[in-house]
């Protein structure tokens, strides 16, 4: 099974992808959106991450993160794409999700 290649959101369609998102931000330099998670304790972030893995195996796209403590800071583009898409949109309204 072949998978479609994902295409770069741009224009108004990248704008309407990013208003559905809240604490996101762009990452200068690179098409990357970026967010800091802060839990009450390690178990709680713990948790956060082990839920998002299980999502990011299912949409088959993973981020790139960093845990230390209570605090997971995630950067999430398509690098098959060159860019943010619709994965990493996805993937971020998971992410929000599960932070409750």
């Amino acid at each position: 099974m072949t998978r479609e290649k994902p295409q770069k959101l741009t224009g108004p369609a990248r704008q309407a992808a990013l208003a559905t998102l809240s604490g996101w931000s762009e990452v200068n330099g690179r098409d990357a959106i970026a967010r800091t998670f802060v839990f009450g304790d390690f178990n709680a972030a713990f948790g956060f991450m082990t839920k998002v893995a299980l999502a990011a195996e299912k949409l088959d796209h993973h981020p790139e993160w960093s845990n230390v403590y209570k605090t997971v800071q995630v950067t999430l583009s398509t690098h098959e794409a060159g860019g943010l898409t619709e994965r990493d949109i996805a993937l971020a309204q998971a992410m929000e999700r599960f932070a409750g």
